[in-house]
């Protein structure tokens, strides 16, 4: 069934409340604010999962209401256009600082299998639940993709630091700065996308 599956789905995408809490232990038990921010960040998107959901289950149906969920949808775009000007902030901080997330003893590795892991489910999805034509779902996907795209990110940076040398200082602050705008521009690129498709979409209804 249609409805059950993309229940599924969006439980599948909570996963991302337990990478933000593995996040804030961490950050507060090294003391980091780049875990910190990583985990307010992780725990943002999935409040926006939760609501997505919450719209799934109480309309009883992920493709009901199509005014609704087109406004969850633009709802959606508007706080990841915000919350990626706080992605560019830790971006900027971490190439000024020539710094970045560090993973103790084997977790980095643990970090790495998570990081392929969703942004191979997440472009999969993507493609697959594009088919079904609900707002609701590709906001959850599009959340996914952009959640899948932080991490790709933090594991660059955190493998550069643990593995790279003091002589690749200036090579690891060009790669973190050219990784970062290419994922905030798609970020932002995305967010602009859903604000004003949703927006033509609502006025086309009307």
């Amino acid at each position: 069934e249609a409805t059950f599956r993309a229940e599924v789905s969006l439980y599948q995408g909570l996963f991302n409340l337990l990478y933000a809490g593995m996040n804030l232990l961490s950050g507060i038990y090294y003391r980091s604010i780049w875990f910190g921010t990583l985990a307010v960040y992780y725990l943002l998107l999935a409040v926006m999962r939760f609501s997505l959901l919450y719209h799934v289950r109480s309309q009883g149906d992920y493709n009901k209401n199509k005014v609704s969920e087109l406004r969850r949808y633009r709802l959606c775009g508007i706080i990841l256009l915000f919350m990626n000007q706080a992605l560019v902030g830790i971006i900027i901080l971490v190439v000024k600082q020539n710094s970045g997330f560090e993973y103790p003893g084997m977790l980095i590795y643990a970090m790495a299998t998570y990081a392929f892991y969703a942004i191979i489910i997440a472009v999969m999805n993507v493609i697959k639940f594009r088919k079904l034509g609900s707002p609701v779902m590709s906001a959850a996907k599009i959340i996914s993709l952009t959640a899948a795209m932080v991490s790709m990110l933090s594991l660059e940076t955190a493998m550069m630091t643990q593995f790279g040398t003091a002589d690749e200082a200036m090579f690891r602050q060009i790669i973190t700065a050219a990784t970062g705008a290419s994922v905030s521009i798609i970020v932002l690129g995305m967010a602009i996308y859903m604000i004003v498709h949703s927006t033509k979409q609502l006025r086309n209804i009307n």
